[in-house]
């Protein structure tokens, strides 16, 4: 499986998975128009639309490739997605047989109170929910949901490739600089991604071993950030802690 990000907006990827059959799935197509640009340019059949939440910069797309492809659209269980064709809700499976591919649905509600995440063949396919060095913000949920929704995708395989919705991790590296300034992962991984968007080439995708060293809101319980929360009033609590960080990343300016 080939695991394409597509640029789109202003700083969202659509994911792009294809096999070497020309087999083609798309997901979060905020816009349809890059999706039509790589469909064309790597000659691939359109055969499913994948999403993970309702916001408009990853449902946007979705009308105007209804027109031009005849497809199942997957989503979660949430009425504000009105061409959903399928409603998929945590422990769901997804499978098909072109491309042949099988994702576990995961509930993961934080940015949303629907949102939900597709896991399998060696890929995560999370929205809003985790960035690399980051999470999304908390539009609809609380920070309980939130951070058991990252325990929850912390605890898959190492090797995963977290895939990403946006191109925050420049930022988002210097947000957690300032959290675990002693982290040498961090300092590397900063290092790499500064490499490849000098060459405007996307961060994404990146291990979920590397955000397990390198993302705060994935190292709750590490010593530096526990340490940290203390000295913002959390406490021992670790969902304080969790909604410290969240709170400071949201004003936080680079």
């Amino acid at each position: 499986m080939h695991v394409v990000p597509l640029p789109a907006l202003a700083d969202n990827y659509i994911w792009l998975l294809h096999d070497d059959d020309g087999q083609a799935i798309v997901v979060d197509p905020g816009d349809a128009d890059p999706v039509e640009a790589a469909l064309h340019q790597r000659n691939l059949q359109l055969r499913a639309i994948l999403l993970t939440h309702h916001h408009h910069d990853h449902i946007g797309g979705v009308d105007a490739l209804l027109a031009r492809h005849h497809v199942p659209v997957i989503a979660p269980r949430d009425e504000r997605i009105a061409k959903a064709t399928q409603r998929v809700d945590d422990g769901d499976i997804v499978q098909m047989e072109q491309p042949r591919v099988r994702f576990e649905v995961l509930a993961v509600p934080g940015h949303t109170t629907t949102h939900i995440a597709y896991a399998g063949e060696g890929i995560l396919l999370c929205g809003d929910t985790l960035f690399s060095m980051g999470c999304g913000r908390l539009f609809e949920g609380t920070p309980a949901q939130m951070l058991a929704s990252l325990d929850r995708l912390a605890s898959l395989p190492g090797n995963t490739l977290v895939c990403c919705a946006h191109e925050y991790t420049t930022a988002n590296g210097r947000f957690a600089q300032t959290i675990e300034p002693a982290n040498r992962a961090l300092a590397v991984r900063q290092q790499e991604v500064a490499a490849l968007r000098a060459h405007n080439k996307p961060s994404l995708p990146v291990t979920l071993a590397t955000e397990r060293a390198t993302n705060p809101f994935l190292r709750t319980d590490s010593d530096a950030v526990i340490e940290w929360g203390r000295h913002h009033g959390a406490g021992e609590d670790r969902v304080a802690r969790f909604a410290a960080l969240r709170a400071n990343k949201d004003v936080f300016r680079t």
